[in-house]
C-alpha cells in the first residue's frame, strides 16, 4: 500500500468503484463458501475425518494448520500485484474456512434432525449485524481506529481461553460466544472503517478477504451461541 492514495482521497467515482469490486467479491466469497460446504458435507469420510479432529488436541493442531494456511492465503492477497495471485489466495483462504466449518455444521444440522434451521437462523442474524455494524461506519463518520489494539488484545486473550480449555477440558461456554460475537463485530467495525482510510483504489480483493474473515467469525460464534441454547 506504499506510495498508494487511500480511498478517502480520491473522487467519489472511485471510491464508488472501489466499494461496488470490494462487496462484489465478499458476496462471491460467500457464495463460494455455500457452494463448498454443499459439497463438503456430502463427503462422509472427510466429514468423519473432521469430526474425529474436533477432540483433545488433534482440535490445536487443526487450528494450528488453520492459521498457518491463512498467513499463506493473506500474504498472496495482500503482497501480490497480481490480481490472478491475489483471487487465488481469496480463493485458499476461503476454501480453509469451508473445511474448519465442516464439525460445527455438521453437528448444527445433526442437532435438528437433518434441517438447516440452526444454520439459516445463524445466517439471517449474521447478516442483520454485519449490515447494521456497516450502516454505523459509513453513516456515523467515527474514527474506528481505536479498535486495533483492543482487537488485538482481545484476540490473543481468546486464543488463550481455547487453547487453555483443549488442553484442561473445560467448555468456555456461553458467555464465551457471546463476548466472541461482541469481538467479531468489533472487527467488522475496524475492517470497514479501514476501507474508507487504508486501503488504495485497487486493493478491493484484500479488502473482501478482510471482510469475509470478520464475517466468517461473527457467523461462527452466533451459530455456536444458537447451538447451545438447543
Amino acid at each position: 500500500m506504499e506510495n498508494q492514495i487511500a480511498v478517502a482521497h480520491v473522487s467519489d467515482k472511485e471510491q464508488a468503484i472501489f466499494y461496488k469490486k470490494t462487496y462484489i467479491n465478499l458476496a462471491l466469497g460467500v457464495l463460494v463458501f455455500a457452494a463448498l460446504e454443499a459439497i463438503l458435507l456430502r463427503i462422509d469420510p472427510l466429514v468423519e475425518f473432521m469430526l474425529g479432529l474436533t477432540q483433545g488436541y488433534s482440535w490445536l493442531i487443526l487450528l494450528g494448520g488453520f492459521m498457518g494456511v491463512t498467513w499463506f492465503a493473506q500474504n498472496m492477497t495482500y503482497k501480490s500485484a497480481s490480481k490472478p495471485k491475489q483471487y487465488l489466495g481469496y480463493f485458499i483462504y476461503i476454501l480453509a474456512q469451508a473445511f474448519i466449518f465442516v464439525p460445527i455444521l455438521y453437528i448444527a444440522i445433526a442437532m435438528t434432525g437433518g434441517s438447516m434451521e440452526l444454520i439459516n437462523q445463524a445466517a439471517i442474524l449474521t447478516g442483520a449485524l454485519f449490515l447494521g455494524l456497516t450502516g454505523v461506519v459509513f453513516g456515523s463518520g467515527i474514527n474506528f481506529s481505536f479498535l486495533r489494539s483492543i482487537l488485538t488484545i482481545g484476540f490473543f486473550i481468546a486464543l488463550g481461553l481455547i487453547v487453555a480449555g483443549m488442553i484442561f477440558g473445560f467448555d468456555l461456554g456461553l458467555w464465551f460466544s457471546a463476548a466472541m460475537i461482541a469481538l467479531a463485530s468489533g472487527s467488522i467495525l475496524y475492517s470497514t472503517y479501514q476501507l474508507k482510510n487504508d486501503y488504495a483504489s485497487n486493493e478491493y480483493i484484500p479488502a473482501a478477504l478482510s471482510l469475509f474473515a470478520s464475517l466468517m467469525l461473527l457467523f461462527w460464534y452466533i451459530l455456536r451461541l444458537l447451538m447451545s441454547r438447543n
